[in-house]
């Protein structure tokens, strides 16, 4: 699972793309502060930073130098100055690439993408028991013929797909999958997203080789799979 650092002050914008990230299947630590910022960065491994320009006790650009020293990572900049001279200072300070806000989500996770990629940090591929998800473009195939998903039902399946060794509790699906879609997931619409799942991806729903269930706990992914 891609970690991504998100230094944004506005909680608004913080909240709704934490909800964005983690729909995508990335982890998301977020500090509001350029101090908040650099305790985090301290005990923590990330994979791409995304860092708002103005912040209440610095600027973004001070952000992106400590955190390159501190770890080789992508860094891409959110700003609301949709200006010449900002961009030039951010690309100059060893960013990646900039958004300018608002942005589509969409194109924020396609811009995340390529980073991840030129960075060689994408990991984008996953295979199992004839499955191909590409991360990347969230294209999924099913014996080389695409198939498709809804967005709640990509989002189970990443859940686990992330977490490939891991016994997965019912209660932690419905924390994964909360608010990820738009759609309200309770205990009893989880057994008809699971089994919907089940019928699209695996060979033989009635005896699944892909999504397990481990009787009494929750489920885990089947032992056939490979990462690209």
């Amino acid at each position: 699972m891609k970690r991504i650092f998100l230094v944004e002050d506005d909680k608004a914008i913080a909240k709704n793309l934490i909800l964005l990230l983690r729909s995508e299947g990335f982890t998301v630590t977020h500090a509001p502060t350029r101090g908040e910022a650099l305790a985090a960065l301290g005990g923590n491994k990330f994979d791409l930073a995304l860092i708002d320009i103005s912040l209440p006790d610095g600027n973004g650009f001070t952000v992106c130098t400590e955190i390159k020293e501190a770890q080789d990572i992508p860094v891409i900049f959110l700003t609301a100055y949709d200006d010449e001279g900002s961009v030039v200072t951010g690309l100059n300070m060893g960013a990646d690439d900039y958004i300018t806000k608002p942005f589509r989500p969409r194109e924020l996770i396609a811009r995340i993408g390529t980073a991840l990629r030129k960075s060689g940090r994408s990991g984008s591929g996953f295979e199992i028991s004839g499955l191909h998800v590409d991360m990347t473009s969230g294209v999924v195939k099913k014996n080389g013929s695409e198939i498709f998903l809804s967005a709640l039902e990509y989002r189970l399946l990443l859940v686990f797909i992330n977490n490939p060794k891991n016994i997965i509790t019912r209660g932690k699906l419905l924390d994964e999958l909360w608010d990820a879609a738009g759609e309200f997931v309770n205990d009893n619409t989880l057994t008809v997203y699971i089994k919907r799942l089940r019928k699209k991806i695996e060979k033989d729903p009635a005896r699944p080789q892909i999504i397990l269930t481990v009787r009494g706990t929750g489920y885990r992914l089947g032992d056939e799979y490979a990462s690209e």
